[in-house]
């Protein structure tokens, strides 16, 4: 597969200087106008989009800070390091002035406009065949509405714009929060309006990395049953007859029959993360290479561990909660793949293995090869089983969820929950699915956005409150509230216009 780069991209807003001023153009700068002449360029500029989505400020594998960490899963017991904001996280003690915070927002805009700069220049350049201007207006509409759905569930109002802003004043125009449920409906257009498209059913089909018809099944399939689940006056019946829908296309479009046939650890091999058939859409690292490597099997590894990576560790790795670790049944083989105990006195605790490149290629310096999976098969059918259950099909539904069980070594949920022990942690088949999806999807930031699916903001803070402090590291627990639910909009934004740009609720 060809390494894709960032097209630097020079977008000139207009300033407050008189319009007769003398204008230069920056010879070493190419303006959005001047840039878009042929189809090469909105390759490129195509290219920039999946490109965007590897930061760790964005949805690459560094954004478990916004995810992973915020829920019961993983976090920091230091709460030192980089002015304790990190740690703010997972303690629900989240500032608006959270300089980390500040970064996510504002880089997720970036990504968002450089799609909406493609795909308002895209019609200026002529194409030999228009099927491929539309698959590449698709791939940027899915990309755009990946990272709305990712927004507008953490934030919940938020401002929307679908258009190239060109000018100061449009910008002020757009720079207010626009209510959630509209939020969703661009969502549902962008993805809906991509399945129109030549878009191949696979990534493997088109490229390892890029958009498929499985992709965008399965995210339109999430965003309805977040709206079902999640928005004030749905209708859920019909956004969860929808989600089992576009969840079922995606599961249709996989080239295995059972999950069975592809062993848990296959998933996250650096070997085969080319040609897994578990994997619908990731975001790739290159192996060895110093600027577009992936870093995350060396992160995650703790001082005195060498499972992850050949680097040698000096500090404490990333850190699994207890809470998780005992959540994990007997025999489960994920565990034992997922998460190991470090002896080190500097750690003395439980670390996440689950990211593994111990290749030469690799070498001590950890510049691993792991993509950073967005979409996978096992998630699908975990979502399709709570789409199900939803609508009642409660047969379906485990049945599908028996699947992910068997692959993990682990007893179907008829004869688990004629077990007491089981019956009594997960007595409903909503909880038996949400613990089943916690022990799968750990660390792939799918937690959070489950959580908050699942419960609302009451209930959320009750779920956390029956937990045991000792389980869950230094973050105090006590400190939830039902605020936390959202996250707080960055007081930058706040400042700068406190009515269009109001607070969360409790910030």
């Amino acid at each position: 597969m060809k390494k894709r780069y960032l097209i630097p991209l020079a977008i000139f807003a207009l300033t407050s200087c008189s319009k007769d001023f003398l204008n230069q153009e920056d010879p070493n700068a190419v303006t959005i106008e001047n840039y878009f002449k042929t189809e090469n360029d909105v390759l490129l500029a195509v290219n920039g989009l999946y490109q965007a989505l590897r930061s760790g400020s964005t949805t690459g594998e560094g954004s478990t800070l916004y995810n992973e960490e915020r829920s019961d899963n993983a976090g920091r017991d230091d709460n030192q390091s980089n002015a304790g904001e990190p740690f703010q996280f997972n303690d629900f003690s989240l500032l608006p002035s959270n300089t980390y915070l500040k970064t996510h927002w504002s880089t997720m805009y970036d990504a968002i406009s450089r799609c909406n700069v493609l795909l308002s220049n895209i019609d200026k350049v002529t194409f030999g065949e228009e099927a491929l201007k539309e698959r590449y207006k698709a791939e940027a509409k899915f990309v755009r509405a990946l990272l709305y759905f990712d927004m507008v569930r953490k934030f919940g109002d938020i401002p929307l714009a679908v258009v190239e802003i060109t000018t100061q004043e449009q910008g002020e125009e757009l720079a207010y929060r626009e209510k959630e449920a509209v939020v969703y409906d661009q969502i549902v257009k962008d993805l809906s309006e991509a399945l129109n498209s030549d878009l191949p059913d696979t990534q493997h089909e088109y490229a390892v990395g890029r958009a498929s018809k499985a992709a965008v099944h399965a995210i339109l399939g999430k965003v309805y049953l977040t709206m079902g689940s999640t928005l004030a006056g749905a209708d859920q019946q019909t956004y969860f007859g929808k989600a089992e829908e576009h969840l079922s296309a995606s599961y249709g479009m996989r080239a295995f029959g059972k999950l069975t046939e592809i062993p848990y650890e296959d998933v996250f091999d650096v070997e085969q993360k080319n040609t897994c058939k578990e994997l619908v859409f990731q975001v790739q690292y290159l192996q060895g290479d110093q600027t577009y490597s992936s870093s995350i099997a060396r992160n995650y590894q703790a001082k005195g561990e060498f499972v992850n990576s050949q680097f040698k560790s000096t500090g404490s790795g990333q850190v699994a909660k207890l809470d998780l670790v005992k959540d994990y049944e007997a025999d489960d083989i994920r565990k034992t793949f997922s998460v190991k105990f470090a002896n080190d006195p500097q750690v003395n605790d439980w670390y996440i293995t689950k990211f593994r490149d111990l290749s030469d290629a690799a070498g001590t310096n950890g510049w691993g090869g792991n993509d950073w999976i967005l979409i996978r098969y096992a998630d699908v059918m975990l979502l399709l089983a709570e789409a199900k259950m939803n609508l009642g099909k409660e047969g379906e539904s485990i049945a599908l969820l028996n699947e992910v069980r068997e692959r993990a070594g682990l007893p179907s949920y008829q004869e688990s929950i004629a077990q007491s022990e089981y019956k009594s942690k997960y007595p409903t088949l909503k909880d038996a699915i949400l613990h089943e999806r916690r022990v799968e999807l750990a660390f792939e930031n799918q937690r959070w956005f489950d959580l908050i699916r699942n419960y609302n903001a009451e209930s959320l803070v009750a779920y956390f409150k029956k937990k045991s402090q000792g389980d869950y590291g230094n973050a105090k627990i006590s400190n939830i509230t039902t605020k936390d639910r959202y996250y707080p909009i960055p007081f930058d934004e706040v400042k700068l216009n406190p009515e269009k740009m109001y607070q969360n609720d409790g910030y």
